[in-house]
């Protein structure tokens, strides 16, 4: 059976996040949908990353393994046929070799939070971006992040139902950065653990806002506590942009 490789992107918002689940509408059953409604087979979707409910991807790869050897064009615009009316589109499509895995073949995984730091709610952007009305202290923020990077115990900032085996994670990349009237945190590593992101990005907030200082939020990883985490940042701001494959 040909294996095909897709990179998707998704508005989130409309759905209970990307895994199936019965009677919740979610990423992975619209394209399953769309392929039963493309070749008539009944397959499952396999993703590189589970995003919740609310969280977005400019970036998704996932994998599908069909009866027929079709052209990856072919495939890519006849899910997007079948896609339409969806916030889902199949960017592109290749066949991957047969021991490809969307999930267990990464090494790595990319993220983007984006914050509207701005006293006027957005009437564009509203459920893409988290809308924060004081300002924030950008560079207090950015010196926070760093003593995210490295080799941790991320406890602190794992949501309790986390599946994840070891709290143990290396974050390779952290940084916040103001664009325009937005703040943009961006993380890099392997794979994360579950809501990890959007609890770090809670706790930074916490020091833009002037409630932490950088050494309280390193104090918080230490702590490898759950309860010393800032609140967990809203779901809206989340994208999924990336997944790293070898070569």
């Amino acid at each position: 059976m040909p294996r095909y490789c897709l990179t998707i992107e998704y508005d989130g918002g409309p759905y209970n996040g990307l895994q199936a689940q019965p009677g919740q509408p979610s990423v992975q059953a619209s394209m399953e949908a769309a392929v039963k409604g493309f070749c008539g087979e009944t397959i499952r979707v396999h993703a590189a990353g589970r995003t919740d409910s609310g969280v977005h991807a400019t970036g998704q790869v996932v994998h599908i393994d069909l009866e027929r050897d079709w052209p990856a064009e072919t495939v890519r615009n006849a899910l997007n046929a079948h896609l339409r009316g969806e916030p889902i589109s199949v960017l592109d499509a290749a066949l991957a070799d047969e021991d490809f895995h969307a999930r267990f073949s990464a090494v790595g995984r990319r993220y983007l939070y984006r914050i509207l730091a701005r006293r006027s709610p957005p009437a564009l952007e509203a459920g893409k971006v988290w809308h924060v009305r004081k300002p924030l202290d950008v560079e207090a923020m950015a010196l926070a992040a760093q003593a995210l990077l490295g080799l941790h115990d991320f406890t602190t900032f794992r949501d309790l139902a986390c599946q994840a085996k070891s709290p143990i994670k290396t974050l390779d990349v952290a940084t916040v950065a103001r664009v325009g009237e937005e703040v943009r945190l961006v993380f890099h590593a392997r794979s994360f653990l579950h809501r990890q992101v959007r609890s770090m990005t809670g706790s930074l907030v916490e020091v833009g806002l002037g409630r932490w200082t950088p050494a309280d939020l390193a104090a918080a990883l230490e702590a490898k506590d759950r309860t010393r985490c800032g609140p967990v940042a809203p779901a809206s701001g989340l994208y999924l942009t990336e997944v790293v494959y070898p070569g």
